[in-house]
Protein backbone atom coordinates (compact mmCIF):
# COMPACT_ATOMS: atom_id res chain seq x y z
CA UNK A 1 0.00 0.00 0.00
CA UNK A 2 1.23 3.48 -0.82
CA UNK A 3 0.81 6.06 1.91
CA UNK A 4 1.20 9.85 1.79
CA UNK A 5 4.50 11.42 2.79
CA UNK A 6 2.69 13.61 5.36
CA UNK A 7 -0.47 13.08 7.41
CA UNK A 8 -2.39 15.41 9.71
CA UNK A 9 -2.81 13.99 13.22
CA UNK A 10 -5.03 15.11 16.07
CA UNK A 11 -5.84 13.78 19.53
CA UNK A 12 -8.36 15.22 21.98
CA UNK A 13 -6.05 14.44 24.93
CA UNK A 14 -3.60 17.02 23.60
CA UNK A 15 -5.98 19.98 23.54
CA UNK A 16 -4.81 22.65 21.14
CA UNK A 17 -1.92 20.65 19.64
CA UNK A 18 -1.94 19.90 15.93
CA UNK A 19 0.46 17.30 14.58
CA UNK A 20 1.93 16.45 11.21
CA UNK A 21 3.31 12.94 10.77
CA UNK A 22 6.18 12.41 8.31
CA UNK A 23 5.94 8.81 7.08
CA UNK A 24 9.18 8.58 5.06
CA UNK A 25 12.63 8.15 6.53
CA UNK A 26 13.34 9.74 8.91
CA UNK A 27 9.92 9.26 10.46
CA UNK A 28 8.84 12.00 12.86
CA UNK A 29 5.88 13.73 14.42
CA UNK A 30 5.94 17.52 14.68
CA UNK A 31 3.65 19.62 16.81
CA UNK A 32 2.69 22.57 14.60
CA UNK A 33 1.76 24.69 17.63
CA UNK A 34 5.08 24.55 19.50
CA UNK A 35 7.49 23.09 16.90
CA UNK A 36 8.41 20.11 19.10
CA UNK A 37 9.54 17.01 17.20
CA UNK A 38 9.42 13.35 18.14
CA UNK A 39 11.71 11.14 16.04
CA UNK A 40 10.58 7.54 15.52
CA UNK A 41 14.08 6.54 14.42
CA UNK A 42 17.29 6.13 16.39
CA UNK A 43 20.34 7.73 14.79
CA UNK A 44 24.02 6.96 15.00
CA UNK A 45 26.64 9.72 15.05
CA UNK A 46 27.00 9.82 11.25
CA UNK A 47 23.24 9.87 10.70
CA UNK A 48 22.87 12.71 13.21
CA UNK A 49 25.22 14.83 11.12
CA UNK A 50 23.07 14.27 8.04
CA UNK A 51 19.92 14.82 10.08
CA UNK A 52 21.20 18.22 11.19
CA UNK A 53 21.51 19.18 7.52
CA UNK A 54 18.09 17.97 6.36
CA UNK A 55 15.95 18.80 9.41
CA UNK A 56 15.25 22.46 8.49
CA UNK A 57 13.87 21.40 5.08
CA UNK A 58 11.82 18.57 6.60
CA UNK A 59 10.29 20.99 9.09
CA UNK A 60 9.52 23.52 6.36
CA UNK A 61 7.96 20.78 4.23
CA UNK A 62 5.77 19.74 7.18
CA UNK A 63 4.58 23.32 7.72
CA UNK A 64 3.96 23.78 3.98
CA UNK A 65 1.91 20.57 3.94
CA UNK A 66 -0.13 21.79 6.91
CA UNK A 67 -0.74 25.21 5.35
CA UNK A 68 -1.84 23.64 2.06
CA UNK A 69 -4.22 21.24 3.79
CA UNK A 70 -5.79 24.02 5.86
CA UNK A 71 -6.28 26.15 2.72
CA UNK A 72 -8.16 23.24 1.11
CA UNK A 73 -10.49 23.00 4.11
CA UNK A 74 -11.39 26.70 4.08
Amino acid sequence: MEIPKFLLADNSKFGESIFVLHTDYPKFLINIVDDSIYWFEEFNKEEKKELDLITPKLIQDAFDFYDNEIRKIK
